[in-house]
């Protein structure tokens, strides 16, 4: 009579687990359809992306920007329209994985994506500032050079150079407020490096350029009297 018990239990228990399973397998099998269709969508739109940024000749312009010289150090090679078509691609992707875990109700992981989703803009707009800056850094480096050598002043690379990292650096800032990352910090931050600059710039006048603030001060005196 006992066994007969036990082995009513584990029919049943077996019973009601193949119910649960064919009740579910429709869901899995839509959402296995959604997403397989989201991947051939993802990679025909990532493609045509692609095609249409190499149509328009973006990388020509982007290297007379002076930003291949970047994708160089990175041991990347410059191609625009392969990195947006992939931007695409995972954006689209990732859309239908989250479509296809709400089917199955995998809510766990759809807010996650969901997450990541809502995320890539603040991605693509860090990037796109860091490559403004680096548009703006060799336009004022170059701008700085020929301001100080038109001077006939020998520190023309030095004063490029500290244009161009003060450019990148607020930019570097600018990205990392962007994407959110450590925001309270990055604002002491920058509001240290105005500090320091303007100390920095008071000091160098005060204790380097006393002898000349002290000649023209001399002059004007001088001036104004008629001497």
């Amino acid at each position: 009579m006992l066994v007969q018990t036990w082995t009513d239990v584990v029919v049943s228990s077996l019973q009601s687990l193949w119910l649960e399973v064919l009740s579910w397998l429709p869901n899995l099998i839509g959402a296995a359809v959604v997403f397989v269709v989201g991947l051939v969508v993802a990679a025909g739109l990532g493609s045509l992306v692609e095609k249409v940024v190499a149509a328009l000749k973006l990388d020509n312009l982007l290297r007379r920007l002076g930003l291949e010289e970047y994708t160089k150090r990175a041991g990347m090679e410059l191609n625009s329209g392969h990195f947006l078509g992939q931007v695409v691609y995972w954006f689209l992707a990732l859309a239908f994985l989250l479509a296809a875990s709400d089917i199955l109700g995998f809510f766990a992981l759809s807010n996650f994506l969901r997450d990541v989703l809502l995320y890539l803009p603040n991605v693509a707009i860090a990037v796109l500032i860091m490559a403004a800056a680096a548009v703006v850094a060799n336009l004022v480096r170059h701008l700085a050079q020929a301001s100080v050598m038109s001077a006939k002043l020998h520190a023309a690379k030095f004063l490029g150079a500290v244009a161009w990292w003060s450019v990148m650096v607020f930019g570097g800032l600018a990205a990392l407020s962007q994407l959110g990352i450590a925001v309270a910090i990055i604002n002491t931050v920058i509001t240290g490096l105005i500090a320091m600059m303007a100390l920095a710039g008071g000091l160098a006048f005060g204790l380097g350029g006393k002898d000349y603030a002290a000649h023209l001060m001399q002059k004007l005196q001088d001036t104004m009297e008629g001497r």
